[in-house]
């Protein structure tokens, strides 16, 4: 019998199928128009996108405009690529662009589907960024895409690290901007660190399609991203910390591999007490509970997780003496990306490498913070459903699952649960073999380096050539996965997420075209392709006889996303193909998560050496202890945004304040307001409202007016006459103040006394914020321990980081009103060196090495200069001095008005 649930779907399907039941009528009339199209010329396609470009301007909704772009695209693409879009990939750019997620299996060519949606809402001319997992897939799409875009008649631009700031700057300014999604936010941050406008990058967030969203707004979102500065070199500490760890025993700390959590036990501590007092790291006198104990803690509770949960050739790998980390989702190096406080130097101290110094925070942003900057977000990928909750809690995404463009004609079978590792992996070889003699490629999934080579052990053993794929063999990876498809091929990959590169039966074409052409440089190329493209259909016929990709998986992933990415790998565009997973009772998640049940099923049943159980409630059970883990990671990736939560209201403040200076033509008002407010909160303090002449300090006011104005004025004397009150008071000093100022202004020139009050701003900003984040940093690490006074940690957190921003406040006021009354006119030697020290500071916070040279000082204008009139200008380059003899680049100076 039906349940209700299942009856109503039945009867009026399911929300998945009504969203793509409402589209159809929109492919129709896109393909209706396909002849339309198919008769204009090239240059046709291009003046079609300059209508549509007017249209949009006009206020034509893009909605309106979808149908005519829709197919002028499918016309470029057709013409550029060779390639007609299918109409299920005009169905997931369409739920692109109304701001979904379109589940797209693997082989459905998502990267042709982002170039419709990108393509219709880059016409109002606000830009469109593709984002991507790496930068290898963000060359190779834009590159490829990119002949797409010039058919009609649109510029695309790559962004990448270490990229020239002019080429930068070009790429941002294209109309679709294809990107990593740690370059996009750590220019965001740069952005925010600049001195002027025209430096920044990143005018607008407009719309952003993220390619393998699950991967980069999922996975990746647990770590941010921080531009961070040297701070002091505490090596020997780390060295003389790890030298403990080791006389450690189990009943010392309590280890949750659940949580990944790892925490000393009363014993513990008595022992660790004792050891850091015999090496002398602790006083005789003191104690692991005083506040001057909090440092020492901190890093041996990092030396002890260095030790506990993170293993070597899993979690990182040494490389060429660094600890490089492992991405556990796509088994990749993350090259440059260094654990926080303290983790990572533990980890080097554990190796026995150069420890590397801490750094302190400049400026930091999670990615849940930063993709929510964007007006509309959307992203593709080939297994999101499983985290709809997720996207739709967190960024406000729907996920949609858009049907393959032919029946999936793949088998996947149930899992094998053997006793052992060893009875588990005999089996996987064993059909590995058979796979292998009758010509099947097959692929071996692992979650780790270390099992990855010890299933290739165990297939040379056998004598069975193969490839391995994991963060060691990193640089073959379009290679391997290029040819895991070919006739007998056997390819052992160490998580297969975001790989970017299709398995494609019979091997791709293009790579064994390539390979020819390198090694017959002089061969005609198209009888080269015609001859390669006549071998790999023969290949093809072979491989989809012998039955297609087999993929076989060595245990499941905590994540049933990463599983099904695994799964996916097989039977793209209706190909053959059979995947199978084999666990075993030693298996991790099997082992956390109640294998002492089954174990007991197991042995009641009475099972042989090398006998497996197979049984559809074993794969539930499964699931539903990955549905499990799923959700307490959600729950911790949520916690982390709560309290990010917090800090990204006060850096929206920051940020946006920082953007109003840079804009304003003059910052006079902000800085007169900051200096008549400190000037009341003086008297706050010293002349209390309500209060008697006699209960005022006014010799406390008269140094601090010294201290915070620079100004020597009689306050005592005012304070004594007769009927003079706290306003009056207020009146004199804002009008001496007022009075310094002007004088400044008289003796620098008002436009010198404007960018002199904007960098002060921006400096004293830099600054505070920066001392602030670390104030944050500190505070978020100890308000946990409040939850045991029966105070909710986030609430404390809100309402203390509330009081530190006011107070952060207070202090820019204070710095930047100090700052200002000291500047005085400085002899030339002075200004070389100020110009010098600023130049330093601002390469050091951009991350940059502080070798930068300083413009030259003032000298006389170019003869005939006139500043109104540019052909008497010369014709100077963007980095020419500037004619007018200010001493600055052209571009900073008189170059901005051309």
């Amino acid at each position: 019998m039906l349940g209700i649930g299942t009856l109503a779907k039945k009867i009026f399907g399911t929300p998945n199928d009504r969203k793509i039941k409402a589209t159809r009528p929109l492919i129709a009339k896109i393909n209706a128009l396909e002849p339309e199209f198919e008769a204009l010329s090239d240059q046709g396609l291009k003046d079609k996108t300059e209508e549509l470009r007017q249209r949009a301007i006009g206020g034509e909704s893009l909605d309106d405009l979808l149908p005519e772009a829709f197919a002028n695209v499918r016309e470029a693409a057709k013409r550029a690529l060779g390639l007609r879009a299918f109409d299920t990939q005009l169905m997931g750019g369409t739920f692109l662009h109304q701001g979904n997620i379109s589940e797209m299996k693997t082989g459905e060519g998502k990267t042709l589907v982002a170039t419709f949606p990108a393509y219709l809402n880059a016409l109002t001319g606000k830009g469109v960024h593709v984002v991507t997992v790496n930068e290898y897939l963000a060359k190779r799409d834009s590159e490829w895409m990119s002949k797409v875009f010039d058919a009609l008649g649109m510029t695309t631009g790559v962004i990448w690290s270490g990229q020239p700031d002019d080429e930068k700057m070009a790429a941002y300014n294209s109309d679709v901007t294809y990107a990593t999604n740690n370059e996009l936010g750590f220019d965001y941050l740069r952005d925010n660190m600049k001195p002027s406008l025209d430096q920044v990058f990143q005018k607008q967030h407009n719309f952003a399609i993220v390619d393998e969203v699950d991967s980069i707004l999922i996975d990746e979102a647990r770590t941010p991203l921080i531009i961070s500065g040297p701070a002091e070199d505490r090596s020997q500490l780390y060295e003389a910390i790890d030298k403990l760890i080791p006389s450690l025993t189990e009943e010392h700390y309590e280890l949750d591999e659940k949580t990944r959590g790892v925490t000393f036990t009363e014993e513990g501590n008595e022992f660790l007490e004792q050891q850091l007092k015999a090496a002398g790291l602790l006083g005789e006198d003191a104690s692991l509970y005083d506040p001057e104990s909090t440092t020492v803690v901190h890093h041996v509770n990092q030396a002890l997780r260095a030790h506990t949960l993170f293993q070597r050739d899993k979690d990182y790998i040494v490389r060429d003496g660094n600890v490089v980390l492992i991405d556990e989702f796509t088994g990749r190096m993350m090259a440059g990306r260094r654990l926080s406080e303290g983790l990572h130097q533990a980890l080097e101290a554990k190796e026995e490498v150069a420890i590397q110094p801490e750094n302190t925070t400049l400026a930091s942003v999670t990615f849940q913070n930063y993709f929510r900057l964007y007006d509309k977000l959307s992203g593709m990928t080939g297994t999101a459903m499983t985290e709809a909750e997720e996207f739709a809690e967190i960024y406000s995404l729907g996920v949609v699952e858009v049907p393959t463009n032919k029946p999936i004609a793949r088998k996947d079978e149930d899992d094998q649960v053997f006793r052992t590792a060893a009875e588990k992996y005999n089996a996987m070889i064993l059909e590995a073999k058979e796979a292998h003699a009758k010509g099947q490629p097959v692929l071996l999934g692992t979650t780790s380096i270390e099992k990855s080579e010890l299933l290739s052990a165990l297939l040379q053993k056998e004598g069975i050539p193969h490839n391995v794929l994991n963060a060691r063999h990193h640089e073959q990876e379009a290679k391997i996965v290029a040819d895991a498809g070919r006739l007998g091929a056997v390819t052992i990959a160490t998580n297969m997420a975001g790989r970017g590169t299709d398995i494609q039966l019979g091997g791709n074409v293009e790579m064994k075209v390539m390979e020819a052409l390198e090694a017959n440089p002089d061969a005609d190329p198209a009888e080269l392709r015609t001859s390669e493209e006549a071998k790999h259909a023969e290949e093809k016929t072979k491989v989809l006889e012998a039955g297609g990709l087999c993929v076989l998986a060595s245990e499941r992933h905590e994540s049933r996303r990463i599983d099904n990415q695994l799964r996916g790998r097989s039977g793209r565009q209706g190909d053959p193909g059979l995947t199978r997973f084999y666990l075993s009772l030693e298996d991790d998640l099997m082992r956390i998560f109640g294998s002492e049940r089954l174990d007991r099923i197991l042995s009641s049943l009475g099972m042989q050496e090398g006998e497996a159980i197979i049984h559809p409630w074993v794969n539930k059970s499964l699931e539903r202890a990955q549905a499990k883990v799923e959700g307490r990671n959600f729950d911790m990736r949520k916690n982390v945004l709560k309290f990010d939560d917090v800090m990204n209201d006060q850096r929206k403040v920051i940020f946006g304040q920082r953007r109003e200076i840079m804009a304003a033509e003059d910052s006079a008002e902000i800085v007169a307001d900051m200096r008549h407010e400190v000037i009341d909160d003086l008297l706050d303090a010293y002349m209390p409202p309500n209060t008697y002449a006699e209960q005022w300090d006014t010799a406390g006011l008269k140094d601090a007016v010294v201290d915070q104005l620079n100004l020597d004025v009689p306050v005592d004397e005012w304070a004594a006459e007769e009927g003079v009150d706290d306003e009056q008071v207020r009146d004199r000093l804002i009008e001496a103040s007022d009075k310094l100022m002007a004088e400044k202004v008289e003796a620098f020139g008002d436009e010198g006394m404007r960018n002199i009050e904007k960098q002060v701003l921006l400096q004293a900003i830099d600054a505070k914020w920066r001392e602030h984040l670390l104030t944050l940093e500190h505070l978020r690490s100890v308000v946990g321990f409040r939850g045991y006074a029966q105070r909710d940690p986030l609430n404390e957190y809100k309402n203390e980081s509330f009081q530190l921003f006011e107070t952060m406040l207070d202090g820019l006021r204070e710095d930047v009103t100090k700052q200002l009354s000291r500047v005085r006119p400085m002899s030339e030697e002075e200004q070389r060196q100020m110009i010098m020290e600023m130049a330093a500071r601002q390469a050091q916070a951009m991350g940059a090495a502080a070798s930068v040279e300083p413009e030259e000082l003032p000298e006389e204008p170019l003869e005939g200069f006139d500043e109104n009139d540019p052909s008497t200008w010369g014709n100077p380059s963007r980095n020419d001095k500037c004619p007018c003899g200010s001493g600055k680049k052209f571009k900073h100076c008189h170059g901005r008005l051309t």
